[in-house]
């Protein structure tokens, strides 16, 4: 989603860690289980959202359904601190569960938007909970009209609007609540929504967000936005939810019903080239893999003579040891990741904004004096950062160095569920290559191309938006006043 005026305004001195990798930031990751007998539901949620802490840092926040009822812990942090702060666990053992990490992309960071989200009856007990990853893109007429109604709204999010349309049909039952609210809203979603009786998942009709299906036991299931956080808890991948799919578990199963009449598969293609895991398997495609292959195709893409490869940590690495494989230029690890970097500062002048990224990457000087380098990110976005990281491996004796981007030049903003800038701000959008190799001060600078990227990919059923200003949605509709409810 791009930045209103408003927000760069109100968060003019605050840089986040975007700024510090020149990547696009996270999004949200959720995380759910269901068992038709009591589970260890508190360490299921806790290890399945660690798994998933790199989608989100900001906040985390889970609801459990024990006996019949639904309780819902959230709190400002990293998971593993959260979930410590949980004096007595065993209120929050039941038969089933949804998580959520979240990451905010416009602003509005207050706890009553922390996910997941959830609606009361008229005697105060929940009857419903939502985790929601991506973007929703026509809220402020669906606001308009449920407010209209009489329906009161106690946060600034896409994910309550969600929320009160399904609370809104519930009465018709929970599939039907779904499948009447799906025909409202546009944009992207991947949403677990947990009942008295029932989780039910289901995912928008191009499937933008990811979320997969793993199976603990006959009679337990669970549910990511990444393969990995199955891993994380022990389940078996099944497999993935379908783009337009709603997924129906309870205590007699697992039902399955696609709820749009038209499909089209458009997966982000930036789940690929940086967000997920590496160890993430995403529709049946290996995010490392994808890395691996990006960096022996860009060198067939654009061959060069150097000494050695270097890679930016750490979504950046392996595509620089695809490089190095097809090339023969040796592999060497030699910028250091410091790895307790907190994920944002306030750094008030240009003098030590420019310092961070030193916080985050130094170099190995002895293995960069007098060498040729080629050096290798996931993406460049406003550039600030790759040309910071150029200068200090020029400040280290590289004697050349040879910048490559495992992601096509990046020209327009997300508006899907990624933290993306303005337009104006993405260097690409206002740079050629060679202008842009002029501003980084490299020896040379190429991106792998689209036409590459969707070949390594298999098809062309991904979005390439921010690559290509053209989206699987309507994008005329997006509001970009209006807080994002990631």
């Amino acid at each position: 989603m791009n930045f209103s005026k408003n927000y760069y305004q109100r968060n003019r001195f605050r840089f986040s860690e975007n700024i510090l990798n020149d990547s696009p930031t996270e999004e949200c990751g959720i995380f759910g289980v269901f068992s038709s007998h009591n589970i260890d539901t508190f360490s299921l949620v806790q290890f399945g959202l660690f798994a998933l802490q790199h989608r989100g840092q900001e906040a985390c926040g889970f609801s459990v359904l024990k006996e019949g009822q639904i309780s819902t812990f959230k709190q400002e942090g990293l998971v593993l601190d959260a979930f410590k702060s949980i004096d007595k666990t065993s209120d929050y053992q039941g038969n089933a569960a949804i998580g959520h990490t979240r990451y905010t992309t416009a602003g509005d960071k207050k706890k009553y938007n922390y996910q997941p989200l959830f609606a009361k009856n008229q005697y105060d007990t929940t009857v419903l909970s939502i985790a929601h990853n991506g973007n929703l893109i026509n809220i402020q007429p669906l606001r308009n009209q449920l407010e209209k109604e009489g329906i009161n709204f106690l946060a600034t999010s896409d994910t309550e609007i969600m929320l009160r349309l399904i609370q809104k049909y519930l009465p018709e039952g929970i599939e039907n609540a779904v499948k009447e609210s799906v025909n409202h809203i546009e944009g992207a979603y991947s949403v677990l929504a947990l009942t008295q009786e029932k989780l039910i998942a289901f995912r928008d009709p191009n499937g933008i967000r990811p979320l997969c299906i793993g199976v603990l036991d006959e009679k337990t299931y669970v549910l990511a936005s990444e393969s990995c956080a199955l891993d994380a808890v022990g389940a078996q991948f099944f497999r993935d939810v379908l783009p337009g799919e709603m997924i129906i578990i309870d205590k007699e199963g697992f039902h399955s019903e696609i709820i749009f009449e038209k499909t089209q598969p458009k997966i982000c293609a930036f789940e690929y080239i940086y967000f997920a895991r590496p160890d993430s398997i995403i529709e049946n495609i290996e995010a490392h893999k994808i890395r691996m292959k990006s960096g022996e195709r860009l060198y067939q893409q654009s061959p060069v003579k150097a000494d050695i490869v270097i890679g930016v940590p750490d979504s950046g690495v392996p595509a620089a040891i695809g490089f190095s494989k097809v090339s023969g230029i040796p592999f060497m690890p030699v910028l250091i990741k410091n790895r307790y970097i907190g994920r944002s500062f306030i750094v008030p002048t240009q003098e030590m904004r420019e310092r961070v990224v030193n916080l985050k990457l130094n170099p190995i000087a002895g293995e960069i004096k007098g060498k040729k380098i080629v050096i290798i990110d996931d993406s460049i976005v406003r550039g600030t950062t790759s040309k910071r990281l150029v200068k200090i491996l020029r400040e280290a004796g590289a004697r050349e160095i040879h910048f490559r981007s495992a992601s096509p030049p990046i020209i327009a903003p997300c508006f899907l569920g990624i933290d993306t800038p303005d337009k104006s701000d993405l260097i690409s959008a206002s740079k050629n290559k060679e202008e842009l190799k002029n501003y980084l001060k490299v020896n040379s600078l190429d991106f792998i191309t689209i036409e590459n990227l969707k070949e390594l990919l298999g098809s062309e059923n991904h979005c390439f938006g921010c690559f290509t200003g053209h989206y699987p949605v309507n994008q005329e509709i997006y509001e970009p006043d209006i807080f994002s409810g990631l």
